[in-house]
């Protein structure tokens, strides 16, 4: 929104503020390849980058940079607001998220931190970039060749309406009782959506665990014909990444055993074919090898030809000894997890080598049995999939009603004047 919106449309006691009044724009480290690690050690500290703003700040997939290069004021505090200052997305330019806390994480360069002042409630402003408004003016003006850009002048030029300090805290009182009650709802969808994961863990366990003295006991290295870690980040650029190019495949775009890519995240198709030994094929299992063990993703043929990103890993089977199906369903269950849980490295964050990897342990039947226990397996996991979109449209509503109550508060709407 702009200075010269019509004043007329606030309250009475509500006035345009610009940006610059209540708060300080901050950019990010700037750092190049050589100051970039994807794994923690002393002397680094973690950044966060555009696509780490997702619904509140996704604290994982971090870059890691030498502690000396980060300024005190780049670290992140409670109440200030990331938002991302430059993304191949239009979706994702100008997306914003309010810390709840100060972290011991800084910034990337391609995001910039708004820090408010004594003169605003924080969480009052930090509410007004959460609205559609705001949302829509950063897509009027973020613009930019093969990329969305906001410059620093788009935020320090935004004006937003304001009220008395007093009324700020009324309706910030009232966002979070209605969010509140909003969230108890969905709370209830999302332990329901938790029951479906035990219930599936349950078929998952009943298919795997029963009957093992039968089963031939192997390891992951004897039955594929591949396990391939991601790439070092090192041998991604800058330069390499596209919009709309081919989607590259980290644990955040493996979700409920679906991959979901994001195309602002995806990379030139020479570069793929540079590096040939990451690109996916039709029936690999692809998992997280960082944060959340045995997470999964089946690749489809609508899959096939993109791209196993730097924190992820994938297994291609020899469909003589196993059934790629089998091989992932398996590959999320119980079993595995608490044997990847057990033996995975890493201090701040899990992590799986190539060794812990290839000895996964399995207990296989014949491929012949194998495909008719994956028919009992989708027999009984089809209804859970039912349910499972029933709960996402319940909740993509809750967010359609969030925007709502956000609305009202922004025009002065949702509490009443006494």
């Amino acid at each position: 929104m702009t200075a010269d919106q019509n004043i007329n449309q606030l309250p009475n006691g509500w006035e345009w503020k610009q940006f610059s009044e209540v708060a300080k724009l901050i950019r990010g480290v700037s750092y190049d390849k050589q100051n970039a690690f994807n794994d923690p050690a002393e002397g680094l500290l973690p950044i966060l980058r555009a696509t780490n703003i997702q619904n509140g700040l996704v604290l994982e997939e971090f870059v890691y940079v030498p502690e000396k290069i980060v300024k005190e004021e780049q670290l992140i505090k409670e109440g200030d607001i990331i938002l991302a200052m430059s993304s191949g997305s239009k979706e994702l330019v100008g997306k914003a998220a309010q810390a709840k806390q100060d972290y011991e994480i800084a910034f990337g360069t391609f995001c910039g931190l708004i820090r408010p002042n004594e003169k605003i409630n924080k969480k009052f402003f930090g509410y007004y970039f959460q609205t559609r408004e705001y949302r829509n003016y950063v897509s009027s003006i973020s613009k930019g060749i093969g990329i969305n850009n906001l410059r620093r002048n788009h935020i320090e030029d935004l004006s937003f309406p304001l009220c008395s300090p007093e009324e700020q805290i009324g309706i910030v009182s009232k966002i979070e009782e209605l969010f509140s009650e909003l969230d108890k709802g969905i709370e209830e969808l999302k332990t329901a959506q938790q029951q479906l994961k035990v219930y599936r863990q349950a078929v998952l366990k009943w298919a795997f665990e029963s009957d093992l003295e039968n089963k031939e006991k192997m390891f992951l290295s004897d039955v594929t014909e591949k396990i391939q870690i991601g790439p070092f980040g090192t041998q991604l650029h800058k330069e390499d990444y596209v919009e709309g190019g081919i989607p590259l495949i980290n644990p955040m775009h493996i979700q409920n055993g679906m991959i979901v890519p994001n195309l602002s995240y995806s990379i030139k198709e020479d570069k793929r074919d540079s590096l040939p030994n990451y690109i996916l094929e039709q029936d690999d299992v692809i998992m997280g090898r960082r944060g959340e063990m045995g997470r999964c993703g089946l690749v489809t043929e609508k899959e096939h030809g993109w791209f196993c990103g730097t924190g992820s890993l994938y297994a291609r089977p020899n469909k003589k000894f196993v059934n790629s199906k089998f091989l992932y369903h398996l590959l999320q269950s119980e079993t595995t997890k608490k044997y990847l849980e057990e033996n995975a490295g890493g201090t701040t964050m899990a992590n799986l080598n190539l060794k812990i990897v290839r000895n996964i342990p399995l207990h296989l039947p014949t491929v012949e049995e194998q495909q008719q226990i994956v028919q009992e397996i989708e027999s009984r996991l089809s209804v859970c999939d039912k349910i499972e979109e029933t709960i996402t449209n319940s909740l993509k509503q809750s967010e359609a009603l969030r925007q709502s109550i956000l609305k009202k508060a922004f025009e002065g709407r949702l509490v009443k004047k006494k």
